[in-house]
């Protein structure tokens, strides 16, 4: 940058500053997104589509459509690395460069010029939470469903058989309280129908009844089961008064929930936020705390993760400011060090939020909290 470039961004310096930060910041940016997602990419499925291929015999341009599925989800984890190794790499060239000094000679404080890198990384928070939301989680789930057709023993397989499910309900004096109303279990679900099914019923805390069938469907216009095939067992006070009642076809009152939950062929990770909330409320009286509590913590991380866009372009400014000897390498090094801390922090807090310590929502935001609040100390210290 010459003494006229300075001349001209002291008179028009507003516009002139941030198209010249933003414009460098682009351009590597974007070359670390190719980079980095061209890494995880490689790295997190070549490998294993490899693996099927030769295993399973996966043919090859289904693997290839699965490895072009796989491309938004590593894109999506490259984002905010790459904002972050950006921010580090092109203040710490401003720096070194003393352009930064130049700049700041002329009345231009710090906190303007970290303008554009935060407004950049707006627009990137915005782009990462759309990616999540709307490609990611369909690309995950036609990658899933192309190899389930080949592989037997995939995770939409395993949802499917062995089908346990125990339904809770609410005390009408104490909310808190839940009793055991139902437990459901089956051996398979196929063809929207569950095989083999055995449905336990519960009266004052005691088996009042068990109903077993070959085969369940859900009958939609009357709300109700439609069983095939088997029998009810009611039973007494004793184990003598059991009355057993067989039927080739019977219609039942019980829950939805199980064929709904069933019906669910995305697993969580290939749900955007809107269906996850759906899959909360279906399993919320399952009486399952440990995955209700997951649930709730990935949701508001689903929220969070983006946000950490901002946060490290804050972080990666200011540091790369305040030591004008980051090169490249140097600035990747430590944005290996702060992305190792921050996934760290999130493993932690989201444990506890698991374990019901912290909040869901405090177990999601604090890293960002805790890395804005060290943005924050390191932008005054700079600009001081």
């Amino acid at each position: 940058m010459d003494f006229n470039s300075i001349k001209k961004i002291s008179k028009w310096r507003f516009p002139l500053i941030d198209s010249y930060i933003t414009n460098q910041l682009s351009l590597f940016f974007l070359f670390s997104v190719g980079l980095l997602s061209s890494l995880g990419v490689s790295i997190g499925t070549v490998s294993d589509l490899a693996s099927k291929i030769t295993d399973y015999g996966l043919p090859i341009p289904v693997a290839i459509l699965i490895f072009i599925y796989k491309i938004p989800e590593y894109v999506a984890y490259a984002l905010p690395i790459s904002i972050l190794l950006s921010c580090l790499v092109i203040y710490g060239r401003l720096s070194s460069d003393c352009e930064l000094v130049a700049l700041l000679s002329f009345g231009i404080n710090f906190y303007r010029i970290t303008i554009p890198a935060l407004l950049f990384s707006l627009i990137v928070t915005g782009i990462t939470f759309l990616l999540n939301e709307l490609i990611v989680p369909a690309a995950n789930y036609q990658a899933n469903l192309l190899q389930s057709d080949y592989i037997t023993e995939t995770e939409l397989s395993r949802q499917k058989r062995d089908v346990f499910y125990p339904e809770y309900k609410s005390n009408l004096h104490n909310s808190a309280s839940k009793k055991l109303q139902n437990i459901y279990f089956a051996e398979q679900y196929i063809n929207q129908s569950f095989k083999k099914v055995t449905i336990i019923s519960f009266e004052q805390e005691k088996i009042s009844q068990i109903t077993t069938a070959k085969l369940a469907q859900w009958n939609q216009s009357g709300q109700v089961w439609n069983l095939f095939d088997g029998e009810i067992n009611k039973v007494g006070d004793s184990a003598e008064e059991m009355k057993t009642e067989r039927f080739t076809y019977k219609q039942l009152p019980f829950s939805a929930n199980v064929f709904e939950i069933a019906q669910k062929k995305r697993n969580f990770e290939d749900m955007n936020i809107q269906q996850a909330k759906e899959y909360l409320d279906l399993i919320k009286d399952s009486g399952a705390i440990v995955d209700v509590s997951k649930l709730k913590v990935s949701i508001q991380q689903k929220y969070a993760f983006p946000f950490i866009c901002f946060v490290f372009a804050l972080i990666g400014s200011t540091l790369g400011a305040k030591y004008s000897y980051l090169n490249r390498s140097k600035g990747f090094g430590i944005c290996v060090a702060i992305v190792f801390v921050y996934y760290l922090l999130a493993f932690i807090l989201g444990s506890l939020g698991i374990t019901g310590i912290l909040s869901p929502f405090w177990a999601a935001w604090t890293p960002n909290l805790l890395g804005l609040g060290m943005g924050g100390w390191l932008l005054i210290a700079v600009n001081n």
